[in-house]
């Protein structure tokens, strides 16, 4: 019997490896079973090269528990090794510096694992005791078996096996027991095991016999050998790509399509990556990629290997350029990376390109399920928005679909206003801006539906990206001033006309939780709607990007600005203009009058006041301004009680406030069941 120490500097690596790497201590199972299919893989190589002349016989991993001794076992039959072999690659442990290690890797176990070759001993986060019992596939090996207690101690013997291979013995600790568990493991063999190279064991397969689960004799084998993406896609038809779709996601509808990855030049790379059927709620997609080296499960968070706007895609990487333990910081630096970031980016964007250009209809077809991963492509990365821009579509109201270079030469004529701006008009709700969007229409405007998650960000960016234009929402204002030529909406009425007509509106409008509304009046045509409900685009839009931009806040905060347009060649609204001229005329005319008496007087004791210095006004001065002021406002707000008097039994007026709001979905509740029966009674 041999004995001896571990080579390391530090008096004890097994606390180290316990205390900083507990929190990822599953992944002890994903480096015992690597391990064993390397050792089962170098043998295939040695019998490729001649180097080993007997049978391979039945090459697999196999995983067995046993709970009553509280173990867990890895064995294969691959090449083994000699005692001297133990000594090289187990007992010596190229580690120094352990203070530096654990201030650069103490919260990051796969880096710890990765940067200093302790798979192996990644066995000791969740045991007592470590027995390899092997056996060199060399003529006239003779077996041994390593031992070791979680201490720097080892002791190396002989032992007992007549078969070539190896067999890992781990006691499992007291506080790990969960690792005893038959579904624990074949979740977790089912996690990181699933498409190794070498058939990977865990038991017998079971079927239903006399009202229970019994065991057969077939071994359950967990995983497949030659995934798709090993596979050239010269061999593979559309049925396999949506198969090993289903494997992966069992609960997912069909892909829209899939891109097969394969590269061996700067780097390794290949994988299949699935285009999935989503609409919005993006953050709950994400982590969908796995990342496997070697048809080893590394991990599903592959920020850093794929575009960020590329982790909603589904589906599978496979690199030996990226480390089995791969860490964070090392995706942020390695070149490799950075160089199968690009190439991906520009894999999707042909691949995009090809299919748009080799069945548009199809890509129609597929355009809105499509376009959240184009238009985030597009936001994020500039090369990408450059390769797509030729393929992005544009979708109108009447689900025509138009390139951008198409959909400017359609509307470059009409839509051009007197600033020589191209006016791109939308809507993000077909029903709800039905009326608006009809207005347009008539017009003969052309109106686009952007109803997106990601269309108020990329509008942004399309009006910086495009040349002189301009994004309006469809009722952002009246169509007289949505693109405004030379001919401007003017207002008819005189002074004292426009303020009863206005104090008549703004008396009667409705108190809503975070709305503001302003009343204008404006001349447009007999045959136009009497009233339009308008909100500004630019705070709407604002408000909008506060969803998306942290330090937009202030935006979402502030209530919503609308307009409410009154058409004054309207024969409803002049209507009302004459029935609150004949209630109250008479009654405001003294009103009026002492109204300009106070205007006149506090314009003459404001410019008299004007020729002094601030010092040289007395007090008796300024208080006569004050009450000038106070007495002008009392007059006014006299002014504005009488008309509201007025309005306030006017059903007319409430009638036209009621369809504005339900034309804009505003009208609710109690509102909306006086409007129900005000218009009843209108009808008798």
């Amino acid at each position: 019997m041999q004995k001896g120490n571990i080579g390391v500097t530090t008096e004890n690596i097994f606390p180290v490896i316990k205390k900083f790497l507990y929190s990822d201590h599953e992944i002890f199972l994903r480096e015992m079973v690597s391990n064993a299919v390397d050792a089962t893989q170098k043998l295939k190589t040695l019998k490729e090269k001649g180097d080993f002349k007997g049978e391979l016989g039945d090459l697999k991993v196999k995983i067995a528990l046993d709970e009553k001794a509280g173990t867990m076992t890895i064995s294969d039959n691959g090449i083994g090794m000699t005692a001297e072999e133990i000594d090289k690659y187990i007992n010596q442990i190229a580690f120094s510096g352990v203070n530096d290690f654990l201030d650069k890797y103490k919260d990051n176990a796969n880096a710890i694992i990765g940067h200093f070759g302790l798979g192996f001993y990644s066995a000791f986060m969740v045991s007592k005791k470590v027995e390899i019992i092997t056996r060199s596939y060399k003529e006239d090996a003779k077996p041994v078996k390593w031992s070791c207690d979680g201490s720097p101690e080892f002791t190396i013997e002989e032992a007992e096996k007549e078969e070539r291979g190896s067999d890992i013995v781990l006691y499992i600790d007291d506080d790990c027991k969960e690792f005893l568990e038959k579904q624990k493991i074949e979740s977790l063999l089912n996690k990181y095991c699933k498409f190794m190279a070498v058939p990977v064991v865990f038991g017998k397969k079971t079927e239903w016999k006399d009202g229970k689960q019994v065991d057969t004799e077939e071994d359950n084998i967990i995983n497949d050998v030659e995934p798709l993406w090993t596979k050239s896609p010269s061999t593979l038809k559309d049925e396999d790509y949506k198969s090993f779709y289903r494997t992966l996601y069992p609960m997912q509808d069909e892909p829209l399509f899939w891109i097969h990855l394969n590269v061996d030049y700067p780097f390794n790379l290949t994988g299949i990556l699935y285009f999935p059927r989503i609409q919005s709620n993006i953050d709950l997609q994400r982590n969908k990629i796995q990342l496997y080296c070697n048809q080893v499960f590394v991990t599903d968070q592959v920020e850093g290997i794929v575009p960020e706007f590329l982790t909603l895609l589904h589906g599978v990487i496979d690199s030996p350029d990226i480390p089995l333990n791969v860490s964070r910081s090392y995706l942020q630096s390695d070149s490799n990376v950075k160089k199968i970031s690009t190439y991906i980016t520009k894999k999707v964007a042909d691949r995009l390109n090809s299919i748009f250009k080799e069945n548009r209809k199809e890509f129609e077809e597929k355009w809105d399920s499509l376009k959240i991963f184009i238009h985030y492509g597009m936001l994020a990365q500039e090369d990408f928005y450059d390769r797509a821009k030729d393929f992005a579509l544009l979708k109108d109201v009447d689900n025509k679909y138009f390139t951008y270079d198409e959909y400017r030469e359609l509307i470059k004529d009409n839509q051009t206003d007197k600033d020589q701006q191209l006016i791109y008009l939308y809507a993000t709700n077909r029903e709800e801006q039905y009326t608006y969007i009809e207005a347009a229409r008539q017009k003969g405007y052309s109106v686009l539906l952007m109803d997106g998650d990601l269309d108020t960000p990329l509008i942004q960016h399309l009006e910086q990206k495009f040349e002189k234009c301009h994004f309006t929402r469809v009722d952002g204002d009246i169509i007289e001033r949505l693109i405004k030529k030379e001919d401007t909406p003017h207002n008819e009425l005189n002074i004292t006309e426009t303020e009863q007509l206005t104090e008549a509106f703004r008396s009667q409008l409705p108190k809503l939780e975070k709305a503001e509304f302003y009343v204008e009046i404006q001349s447009l045509g007999e045959e136009a709607a009497p009233i339009v409900i308008t909100q500004s685009e630019y705070m709407r839009r604002m408000k909008d990007m506060s969803r998306f931009q942290s330090g937009m806040n202030f935006y979402a905060q502030m209530p919503d600005a609308y307009s409410m347009v009154l058409n004054s060649d309207h024969k409803l609204v002049k209507k009302i203009l004459e029935d609150t001229t004949a209630k109250c005329g008479e009654t405001l005319k003294p009103i009026d009058s002492e109204i300009k008496g106070l205007e006149a007087r506090l314009a003459a004791l404001r410019q008299e006041q004007g020729k002094k210095k601030p010092e040289e006004i007395t007090d008796e001065e300024k208080k006569d301004v004050e009450e000038t002021e106070k007495a002008e406002k009392e007059q006014r707000d006299k002014k504005k009680q009488i008309i509201a008097d007025a309005a306030k039994d006017n059903s007319i007026i409430h009638q036209l406030i009621d369809i504005a709001l339900l034309q804009n979905g505003m009208l609710k509740g109690s509102a909306l069941n006086e409007f129900i029966k005000r218009s009843i009674n209108m009808i008798k």
